[in-house]
């Protein structure tokens, strides 16, 4: 991974420090709204590691493919942004 992998890892413990105060949250029956107000901010947390992630990867990896006319991770962008898309 071409990511910077200490801000991707910071992300990533957030996130988990998120999913395990929301599973708190469930269990103690709290009010939907704030519950989801939590999932929401974690989902951000997880596009900001995502966007890390595949900034790197275009910056190095499809660039370097290109250099050397090898199509197929610029077929995998296209079909992870298809995915992205629909999400």
């Amino acid at each position: 991974m071409k990511a910077d992998h200490d801000q991707v890892k910071r992300l990533l413990l957030t996130a988990r420090g998120q999913i395990d105060g929301i599973l708190k949250m469930v269990d103690e029956d709290r009010y939907c709204i704030d519950i989801s107000n939590q999932l929401l901010a974690t989902e951000a947390v997880l596009k900001r590691a995502n966007k890390e992630v595949i900034g790197a990867h275009m910056a190095c990896c499809v660039k370097e493919a290109v250099l050397e006319n090898d199509e197929s991770k610029i077929d995998e962008m296209v079909q992870l942004l298809n995915v992205l898309i629909k999400g």
